[in-house]
């Protein structure tokens, strides 16, 4: 199992609970609860900017689209590129379910 560095029991814990979720509304409440209002349009904000950045899309429209910072798109971008795979696997996985 992956585990980066700053793994612990409370992490565990965590994605133990996203993974007894079975609904988009079970996961809207949880996510409610969990984090604040600017957490979760960020964390919305930045899986919009990677779906749109594995799109090939250019930045400019990016920024026009989402009305992400081009710090943002870029941080983004170098996930995809050297991050852990988690943008890519849920991309994929979303790809196949359209």
């Amino acid at each position: 199992m992956y585990q980066p560095k700053f793994y612990n029991p409370e992490i565990d814990l965590l994605l133990e609970a996203f993974l007894t979720l079975k609904t988009k509304e079970e996961m809207m409440r949880f996510l409610e609860d969990v984090c604040t209002i600017k957490e979760i349009t960020d964390m919305g904000q930045r899986f919009a900017v990677a779906k749109l950045l594995h799109e090939k899309i250019p930045y400019h429209t990016i920024v026009d689209q989402t009305t992400a910072s081009t710090a943002t798109i870029s941080r983004v971008n170098k996930s995809l590129v050297y991050g852990a795979e988690g943008y890519i696997t849920a991309l994929s996985r979303l790809h196949k379910n359209i």
